[in-house]
């Protein structure tokens, strides 16, 4: 009580601030998020993440942010696991990750005082084996295309370009004159990881961008349909999905559109294109995961090395022929 009461004439004395809700915290991290222009992606997984944040909250009879302690994340984590459709260990650590973004925007912003998750370690989940074309796959699968998507799949594999720049591609991110991409932002778009970069064409994404109509904003548009007569919309990721599931299952081949960007790259890099430049065509790729982009250089390795015993094969046998067998070993 004395030293109560010698903070309160000193002036020193603080008075107790209830935590803020968890609801209230995600909600100001979710506005910043939006003040910075993330993408809607983003924006999306974060409120996911909220929605179940809330909905266990709710089961523990509890609403104040610090209860989201080490006890809260143990159980959030047991809980994802059980649940009907068992996300990936990866899924669940990207939520975990968003979480301590969240309480730790609420320490910087001095919405809280105390770190309720002080002393948590995030695991990193392993990355699973991705499916990777070789070389000769995509030009099989680029040959099989037909129609109106096949400038789209062209596009993401002459380029390691995303899906999403691609959706977002418009004429004003093309110069034909000096050949080359854009990847920018747009009002409503950023890059992931805000990724601006130049990608040189390749003759084929030159011939490809050249023999497209200009019809509209966009590079590559979805086909006309009741909500779209005039076609001049942008493409469904999910529909260009599908037509290229149709193709690969055709040729008996797996994978999906991300795959043309592992395929670019191990392509790039087994071909001896320098790794600095790579990163340079094809954005953020952290070095961890541009081991994983790899799977093929193994092979190209093993080629190499076949081509050098050959090539040391050949004097020999040269050797052989004019002078015998028995003085080779001079």
């Amino acid at each position: 009580a004395l030293l109560l009461e010698a903070e309160l004439l000193q002036g020193r004395y603080e008075r107790p601030v209830r935590a803020p809700t968890i609801e209230k915290v995600f909600d100001a991290y979710i506005d910043n998020l939006q003040a910075d222009g993330k993408a809607a992606k983003t924006l999306a997984k974060v409120q996911l993440v909220r929605r179940r944040v809330l909905e266990l909250a709710g089961q523990r009879g509890t609403t104040s942010i610090m209860s989201v302690d080490l006890k809260f994340v143990d159980a959030y984590r047991s809980w994802r696991s059980k649940s009907a459709k068992p996300p990936a260990p990866k899924t669940i650590a990207n939520e975990l990750m968003f979480i301590r973004i969240v309480v730790n925007f609420g320490l910087s912003r001095g919405m809280i005082r105390r770190d309720p998750l002080k002393g948590l370690k995030v695991k990193k989940a392993r990355p699973r084996s991705q499916p990777c074309w070789s070389h000769n796959e995509v030009e099989t699968i680029l040959a099989a295309a037909r129609g109106p998507h096949l400038a789209s799949l062209v596009l993401l594999a002459e380029t390691g370009m995303r899906v999403g720049e691609l959706r977002w591609l418009t004429w004003a991110d093309i110069d034909l004159r000096l050949g080359v991409v854009k990847i920018q932002p747009k009002d409503a778009w950023q890059p992931k990881t805000g990724d601006q970069r130049v990608i040189p064409m390749s003759p084929r994404v030159r011939a490809s961008l050249s023999a497209l109509p200009r019809r509209c904003r966009w590079v590559v548009t979805a086909a006309p349909s009741s909500l779209y007569p005039d076609g001049k919309h942008q493409i469904s990721e999910r529909r260009l999905l599908e037509y290229l599931k149709r193709v690969l299952k055709r040729l008996r081949l797996k994978g999906h559109l991300h795959t043309f960007r592992h395929a670019f790259i191990s392509h790039a890099l087994t071909r001896g294109i320098p790794e600095a430049i790579v990163r340079k065509w094809v954005g953020h790729v952290d070095a961890e995961i541009l081991k994983h982009y790899t799977h093929i250089a193994d092979a190209a390795s093993q080629a190499a090395m076949q081509r050098l015993a050959e090539a040391d094969r050949q004097p020999l046998q040269q050797r052989e022929a004019r002078d015998g067998p028995e003085n080779s070993d001079s």
